[in-house]
């Protein structure tokens, strides 16, 4: 009798333990959606998504459109667009996302195309080492706000000072998102932590 006290507590703490680990990143992904810090920074970041020959789709724009007002208030003067294409594109992620900006009167010279990536942690290391590269080493990352917490460690990881101004609008914003989307990358940032800084990743490209 005493010895199945000893096991039900034991599993009650097992448990509970089970239960803080799959919360506390929960609650992470959260706030980071709905708390962001936005300040200045030395680059614009914007992280890749469909796009339809050439046309950003409604996630991506989404993004630039947030990317455009930031740098209109002088948060960054560089903006760096970030994704590869899909096999069959005849253009980019990163470079729709350009030539969207540049349309809508984002200097030419402040924009820097990154055709690579078809998830978030190619395109991380694809703009972190770019940003290494230049002595840049402070980022705002632009994404879907339920993305915003992995995105962030991934480039603070890759030692890149970031925050997340996330967009607030299209089919990804908190408003329109739902809860799938915050459990999916719950999942996803688990996932992450550990397995993918062991250097095992898996593809997350419906972002």
């Amino acid at each position: 009798m005493f010895g199945f006290k000893i096991i039900r507590k034991l599993l009650s703490f097992i448990i509970l333990l089970i239960l803080v680990a799959l919360l506390w990143p929960l609650g992470q992904v959260w706030y980071a959606a709905h708390n962001p810090t936005i300040r200045k920074a030395d680059v614009i970041v914007v992280l890749g998504a469909a796009q339809l020959d050439g046309r950003p789709g409604e996630v991506l724009q989404a993004r630039l459109e947030q990317a455009k007002q930031i740098y209109d208030l002088g948060l960054a003067p560089k903006i760096i667009t970030v994704g590869s294409g899909a096999p069959g594109d005849r253009t980019t992620e990163a470079a729709s996302s350009k030539n969207w900006l540049i349309s809508h009167g984002v200097p030419r010279k402040a924009i820097s195309a990154l055709a690579i990536g078809r998830d978030t942690y190619a395109s991380t290391i694809s703009f972190t080492d770019e940003m290494k590269a230049r002595m840049k080493l402070d980022a705002i990352i632009v994404t879907d706000p339920y993305h915003c917490y992995r995105a962030m460690t991934m480039a603070n990881d890759q030692g890149i000072v970031s925050t997340c101004s996330p967009a607030t609008t299209g089919p990804s914003s908190i408003k329109n998102a739902g809860y799938r989307y915050l459990i999916r990358e719950t999942g996803a940032y688990l996932a992450y932590i550990t397995l993918g800084r062991r250097g095992i990743h898996i593809s997350d490209r419906n972002q």
